[in-house]
């Protein structure tokens, strides 16, 4: 026979204990300022002799908000997003919040139903990185979610809640450091997702081309998906067309580190033969051996006060 589970402490248990109204309890528990010092004594005594902890699913229905904050992101196994979702978390449990995370792929499908669930979870912010949506979409997630926050995506009027890179700017940049180290013919590891980021770096890397006179054949493009296997297999397709090329920027540093691959394999050297640069600066990149150059960009989400809005969690809750 089955033991018979222990009564579970409820909020009126406590109440009974500290001699005051469940309603007292409440606002203690929410740390409300309409209580007394000695009051909320008494309340946090009668909690830790019985053992009292609240529900939180309870607390969220009553509320309207929860403890949590919402983070969307392609691929939280890729470096670049594992160290956003680290940087967002660092802030999140200063502010005594924790994290739900959903992956979307860059899949229109996903990212709809992944912001969808975490404002049903009531979450108090959302830190969203979001491509294939469209800008009217996400203005109207924006409008409906005051705690929203995008990463890398501006959506007209909502400047202010958007932490973007500049894309076209670091890919010049890269791309001029390569051609002040002597390199002419430099080729570019292209992404096959059809996002921005992909469009802008490639046009900066035109950008920095055409300052020297160079306008690069589109031979010179290798495209892969934006991770290591990407990387490599971009880099095999432009050795495999023979083009001398001495020098290639990639789209992100994961790529990069798959190219290295891809030429180590075939028995070149970096950078003696080909010099590599990548984009992103994930932490990883500095144990690449032999090393590919890599950029850190300004505006990138590191925790830093200005990029708080919505790890904070001010305004309403999701869904409010």
């Amino acid at each position: 026979m089955r033991p018979t589970p222990p009564t579970p402490i409820t909020i009126r248990d406590v109440a009974r204990i500290a001699g005051v109204s469940v309603a007292t309890v409440s606002r203690v528990l929410n740390n409300s300022a309409l209580v007394s010092p000695e009051t909320r004594e008494n309340v946090m005594q009668a909690v830790a002799e019985l053992g009292y902890r609240p529900n939180a699913n309870a607390q969220a229905l009553a509320t309207q908000v929860s403890d949590t904050i919402g983070v969307v992101v392609m691929d939280v196994s890729d470096p670049f997003f594992g160290a956003l979702v680290k940087a967002v978390d660092v802030v999140a449990q200063q502010h005594n919040k924790y994290l739900l995370i959903g992956n979307s792929y860059h899949q229109e499908e996903k990212e709809r139903h992944a912001i969808e669930v975490l404002i049903r979870q009531r979450c108090s912010a959302l830190i969203v990185h979001a491509k294939a949506l469209s800008d009217e979409e996400l203005a109207t997630f924006l409008e409906q979610v005051p705690g929203m926050v995008l990463i890398n995506r501006l959506v007209p009027g909502y400047a202010h809640r958007c932490v973007c890179l500049d894309n076209v700017s670091g890919a010049v940049m890269a791309t001029r450091m390569l051609l002040n180290q002597g390199h002419s013919r430099i080729g570019y590891l292209a992404s096959s997702h059809q996002i921005e980021d992909n469009d802008q770096r490639h046009q900066g890397w035109l950008q920095a081309l055409a300052e020297q006179g160079i306008v690069p054949p589109e031979a010179w493009v290798g495209m892969g998906t934006p991770d290591m296997q990407g990387g490599e297999a971009a880099m095999v397709e432009l050795l495999g067309r023979n083009l001398q090329l001495s020098a290639v920027f990639s789209y992100n540093d994961s790529m990069a580190a798959g190219a290295l691959t891809a030429l180590k394999d075939n028995g070149i050297a970096v950078p003696q033969h080909v010099s590599i640069i990548g984009f992103d600066d994930i932490p990883i990149a500095r144990l690449y051996r032999p090393a590919a150059d890599n950029r850190t960009l300004s505006g990138s989400f590191d925790g830093s006060p200005r990029n708080r809005t919505g790890v904070t969690g001010r305004g309403r809750p999701a869904g409010s």
